[in-house]
């Protein structure tokens, strides 16, 4: 079994690393879980994380079913997915160079009280309806980490992914609830911006000019 995995360990790993660069930056779902945890508290706020994790598994698997289909079409489109998801990676990089010189104020929203099952809805449609995660996913499914796996390890490239995806956001989740760690991140995001532009370039670089 463990034969079978190492193949696809450094494609899995490159793909760790881009959902870990795109679920760990500010965007959407960090300031829905801002105005959550502040208004509500930290379990609402957990509660929208399982919802999140669970819509970036949708788009895993659309993704995967997807470029699965595209593959077994042509070649040449697992060159222009590559394509398409380093330009948006290096595009990433210079918002996130730009963040770094001049950081934006991050907003917080207002959230009412809700239920379980209205939190876990509202960061299941936030995620599969925003562009910034489905841009990073298709990036990722540029990678191509399940291409030939056999299904046990396209069940553990989506559990693990589901988990990274939960953690990343829980941890904003905790974090964004105590005042010292929130005054802490605006102080030092202009580093945290220039040190994800400089990732997300260098993965950029390396997905355009991998070989298929």
């Amino acid at each position: 079994m463990i034969e079978t995995l190492l193949p696809f360990l450094p494609a899995f790993i490159a793909a760790y690393g881009i959902l870990l660069v795109g679920a760990s930056s500010p965007g959407p779902a960090v300031a829905m879980l801002m105005g959550l945890s502040l208004s509500q508290g930290r379990t609402p706020a957990l509660i929208a994380c399982v919802g999140i994790a669970f819509g970036s598994t949708t788009i895993n698997l659309l993704t995967i079913l997807g470029v699965g289909l595209i593959l077994s079409q042509a070649a040449w489109a697992m060159t222009a997915l590559k394509l398409i998801g380093a330009a948006y990676l290096a595009w990433l990089a210079y918002g996130a160079f730009r963040k770094a010189v001049n950081p934006p104020t991050l907003t917080v929203q207002s959230e009412p009280r809700q239920s379980g099952r209205a939190l876990f809805a509202k960061g299941y449609l936030l995620q599969v309806t925003n562009p910034k995660a489905i841009a990073f996913w298709l990036a990722i499914a540029a990678v191509g980490a399940t291409e030939n796996a056999p299904p046990w390890v396209i069940a553990l490239y989506v559990a693990t992914m589901w988990i990274i995806s939960f953690a990343c956001h829980a941890a904003w989740a905790l974090a964004l609830s105590a005042n010292p760690v929130r005054t802490a991140y605006a102080r030092a995001r202009r580093y945290v911006e220039a040190a994800i532009g400089f990732f997300l370039a260098f993965t950029a670089f390396k997905l355009a000019t991998s070989r298929i």
